[in-house]
């Protein structure tokens, strides 16, 4: 083995402990946890434990805040997660949208063709039509193994498969529907466009902002929350006069780039990648992916696309609806150009999680492992201590709690050596702990510590509220 693959060994497995060490941590500390583990787990499904829902909430609102209560340009959406059929047929999902797959005829393994070709013939495939990869393994099938069986020449040829989900809509059998779970929450902006320019007199330009779930039968679900089946998107579609969109396309690409800065995320972690023209779907003019660098490499968390006016035009056509806009200004009508940033909620919660990660002093005594997560995502504000579980010392604790509970999520914690409660506190991403002791019984004052700093303060129990507030507010 040559020095260069034996370094770039040794990375690979470094970055893949980094991970195991996050997901370690995800499941011993309540935000992740393997779908129906105790029946032995649902392959790539994750629930969201009682820190986990609290930091997607706080993710979730300074999204909502940034992008909706804070201007006067964006409305909200909560549109149906079930669809009309024809809402996909008119969007291209249920003819183009597709995965090329291979089966081992041995032990009926499937892969996605492409990435296939990528880690096993060292060829680029992103961008093989099916006609492309059907001809490249008819010739190299012979030599390729499988990864799960280890038979040789036991592939079949790529073929198309469909990555939407579908039930069937009604009770009686014969007499039902086929209808989708949607792979995306944009169709459900585009048909409601001339509901929002009706009833809430927006006007060009203005964006629809929406959170939910979206479901996509991805074959190749991997590397933790980072793709899964089921996930939720952060998504808004900005509708504007044609002609001003590549304006809007910079904006919003900064306006999302610093939105990522604002909520903590390192700068050097963060990458803006603009697609080749080979890579743009049919109907964009221009795509740019905010990637993240992952232990396991750069993924995609945000992508910022120029939609031109291809999903009002095709819903138009489809359902034979005018869907036209009419400037007030000048009296024109015109379909309107749309710049969609769309973000994945559960990629951005694991480039959090990953940002913040901290080992310090490894290997020591003194070794602690910290979440610096940005206080106002921090699931709990403040663990609340009592020196000892005697002397009317929990009794100051629970009143401490009571008062502060009703204005953030606050922790109450007796059980332990005050290291170890600290130590737990630092895993959540805590910001700031308090710890009752017998001088608070004297003075009425608290010791503060500060997470990342761990520098301690007194503070009277009367200013808490105040100090948080002021701290948290940042």
């Amino acid at each position: 083995m040559t020095e260069d693959r034996k370094d770039s060994g040794q990375k690979k497995q470094k970055t893949e402990d980094a991970l195991k060490e996050v997901v370690a941590l995800a499941k011993r500390r309540g935000f992740v946890f393997p779908g129906s583990e105790i029946y032995g787990g649902l392959s790539n499904t994750f629930d969201y434990g009682p820190y986990g829902v609290e930091l997607m909430r706080n993710l979730k609102s300074e999204w909502w805040r940034a992008f909706v209560h804070n201007r006067s340009d964006v409305v909200g959406l909560d549109s149906s997660i079930m669809l009309h059929p024809e809402v996909w047929v008119a969007s291209g999902h249920v003819n183009s949208f597709n995965d090329p797959l291979i089966d081992c005829k041995n032990c009926r393994a499937r892969f996605r063709a492409d990435q296939f070709a990528e880690e096993h013939l060292e060829r680029s495939a992103a961008n093989l039509g099916l006609e492309e990869l059907t001809a490249l393994f008819a010739e190299k099938n012979a030599e390729l193994k499988c990864p799960s069986c280890g038979k040789s020449g036991t592939f079949t040829e790529p073929r198309q498969f469909n990555l939407m989900f579908s039930t069937r809509m009604g009770s009686l059998s014969g007499q039902d529907q086929q209808v989708y779970l949607r792979p995306e929450t944009a169709q459900g902006i585009f048909i409601n466009f001339r509901n929002v320019v009706d009833s809430c007199r927006v006007r060009v330009p203005f964006g629809v902002a929406q959170i939910g779930k979206s479901f996509r039968n991805e074959i190749i679900a991997r590397q933790f929350i980072f793709r899964t089946r089921e996930f939720e998107q952060l998504e808004m579609e900005f509708f504007c006069k044609p002609g001003t969109q590549k304006e809007w396309f910079e904006y919003w690409t900064n306006f999302c780039m610093d939105w990522l800065y604002g909520i903590g995320l390192s700068k050097e972690n963060l990458r803006m990648r603009a697609h080749e023209e080979s890579e743009l779907s049919f109907y964009s003019e221009g795509t740019s992916d905010i990637e993240y660098q992952y232990p396991f490499g750069w993924g995609e968390i945000w992508g910022i696309a120029s939609r031109t006016d291809y999903d009002l035009k095709q819903h138009a056509a489809h359902s034979r609806k005018n869907l036209e806009y009419t400037d007030p200004e000048d009296n024109s009508k015109y379909l309107p150009y749309v710049v969609e940033p769309a973000l994945g909620l559960n990629r951005l919660l694991l480039a959090v999680l990953c940002d913040a990660y901290s080992v310090e002093n490894p290997g020591t005594k003194e070794q602690r492992t910290v979440l610096r997560l940005h206080p106002r995502l921090a699931p709990v504000k403040a663990g609340i201590f009592p020196l000892q579980k005697k002397d009317g010392l929990p009794e100051i604790a629970q009143e401490i709690y009571n008062r502060l509970s009703t204005l953030f999520p606050v922790d109450l914690d007796i059980s332990g050596h005050i290291g170890k409660r600290y130590y737990r506190q630092d895993e959540l991403g805590t910001p700031f702990c308090i710890t009752v002791d017998y001088e608070t019984k004297e003075n009425r004052t608290v010791t503060v510590r500060e997470r990342d700093s761990t520098n301690q303060q007194r503070v009277a129990i009367d200013e808490l509220p105040a100090l948080l507030a002021n701290k948290l507010s940042v």
